[in-house]
């Protein structure tokens, strides 16, 4: 048998390849580490009524529950009756010791400083009913009307008068944080 240089070097070689491995059984190098960073959105959940009159939503600590004031109120009118009572200190019942704020919002029929002063007394009326109900724990009430200048729909898409949206946009919202 001839051993000749290459032979020799072939042989060591593939002895090598043997007992430490090819570049085929290497562990592959993983891939430097990234930290993703996204941003962080709060999660809105929303429930509303089968018969639509009510929705509560909730974004992160604070609680919104419209209610529409169709159920609330006659038109045109800022007395609570006595169901509407009954829904508003249900209402009371899930809030905390925290401040409380009371909007009120109209449709866009009507003048505008008429849906304004409407939507104030609206909120106003509210307020005195969470009064009662939370009287002696010390909750911090704000009223506030917006007239028709938040609407929770569009009243009209395309020139005509959505009036299922208009419905929604009369509401009356109390807002809350939970846990206070």
């Amino acid at each position: 048998m001839s051993r000749s240089p290459e032979r020799l070097a072939a042989v060591a070689l593939a002895a090598a390849l043997v007992l430490y491995g090819g570049p085929a059984l290497a562990e592959p190098v993983p891939a430097p580490v990234e930290d993703l960073v996204a941003p962080v959105e709060d999660l809105l959940a929303e429930v509303e009524s089968l018969d639509g009159s009510q929705s509560e939503s909730k974004r992160g600590q604070t609680v919104t529950v419209a209610l529409t004031s169709d159920v609330l109120f006659a038109l045109d009118k800022h007395t609570l009756s006595a169901k509407a009572r009954q829904r508003v200190a249900a209402v009371a019942a899930k809030i905390g010791s925290g401040p409380v704020s009371v909007e009120g919002h109209t449709d866009d029929q009507g003048a505008d400083a008429y849906n304004l002063a409407l939507s104030q007394r609206r909120a106003q009326a509210v307020q005195r009913v969470l009064e009662a109900a939370l009287k002696g724990r010390g909750v911090a009430f704000q009223a506030k009307g917006f007239g028709e200048t938040k609407p929770k729909l569009p009243n009209q898409v395309g020139g005509q008068a959505i009036e299922e949206n208009r419905a929604k946009n009369r509401r009356v919202e109390i807002i809350f944080n939970v846990g206070e």
